[in-house]
């Protein structure tokens, strides 16, 4: 499994949106400039968080896009499934119970459904608030000699 960069900037761009958070909408040009995405690549991402619920948008002078919810609000799973689709390592784990005609006697589909929980588990347990509450308490070790 390999995360794509929506996946990727899809957390920066939410991140962003936190750690900016003011209450006022933030325009897409000003997350472009802070973490160096193009406009017309965040547009394609925030049209997906928008739809899934995850943001609130606002057209206009004063226009831009806000967190719908408190960032604990969010799991970083959540954010991927959102942009990747399903996580799972192989496609026989999309069914349940699996079609595949050899999940009875396939001896590593247990692997792969454990594989398949190490992977869901960590991504949810992780959210944006523990992101910004790690990048904050790193932020003193910026240190140059």
């Amino acid at each position: 499994m390999k995360i794509s960069t929506k996946g990727r900037y899809a957390i920066r761009m939410m991140i962003d949106l936190a750690q900016n958070d003011t209450g006022e909408y933030i325009s897409l040009r000003d997350i472009s400039r802070r973490q160096d995405i193009t406009v017309k690549y965040l547009e394609q991402i925030v049209t997906s968080l928008t739809r899934a619920g995850f943001l609130r948008s606002q057209r206009g002078n004063n226009g831009g896009y806000r967190l719908a919810r408190d960032p604990s609000e969010y799991k970083v799973g959540d954010i991927l499934r959102v942009m990747e689709g399903n996580l799972e390592p192989i496609s026989c784990l999309l069914d349940d119970p699996s079609e595949c005609p050899r999940s009875e006697s396939c001896m590593t589909l247990p692997f792969w459904r454990g594989l398949s929980k190490v992977i869901n588990d960590y991504v949810d347990s992780y959210t944006l608030q523990d992101l910004l509450d790690n990048a904050n308490a790193n932020a003193g070790y910026d240190y140059v000699i």
